[in-house]
């Protein structure tokens, strides 16, 4: 990916499909359902902040400007794989971690690639970085509150 318009579509299926993953979730573990919840309405949210920032910061006439030249490989921040009906609690909340690692990868990656480009851009992925920070961490927490696997 090398345009800003590929990689905010790709940003905007990311949270997409983080948002259905995290629906599937609270279907499946109603221990976990609230947070679970609160992280595909954050995924909403993340994706209009994302929309909002390029749409305000681009226009047709300057996305020829606005690339990224080192691109960004989707594959190696894709959510390639779903929780199996068989895991259990504890194995879903691995598999968010490491999803939610993923996204912030790629949204430490974007930011940096980005950051002197514009300045709406960078600080929307910047922002979702964090957040994908604070998620790793509660998960890890509700984790850690289920004992030893």
């Amino acid at each position: 990916m090398k345009t800003a318009s590929a990689v905010i579509s790709f940003a905007a299926n990311l949270e997409g499909d983080m948002a259905k993953l995290y629906e599937d979730l609270a279907r499946r573990y109603p221990e976990g359902r609230e947070i679970f919840l609160s992280f595909s309405k954050g995924n909403g949210q993340n994706r209009a902040l994302l929309e909002r920032a390029y749409y305000e910061a681009i226009t047709d006439a300057i996305e020829a400007c606005f690339s990224f030249e080192e691109g960004l490989d989707p594959g190696a921040y894709a959510l390639d794989a779903k929780p199996t009906g068989a895991m259990g609690f504890a194995d879903a909340l691995r598999f968010a971690i490491e999803a939610e690692g993923r996204a912030k990868g790629f949204y430490e990656e974007a930011a940096r690639l980005s950051r002197g480009l514009m300045a709406d851009i960078p600080r929307a992925f910047e922002i979702i970085a964090r957040k994908r920070g604070d998620r790793i961490a509660k998960l890890k927490a509700l984790a850690e509150g289920l004992g030893p696997a």
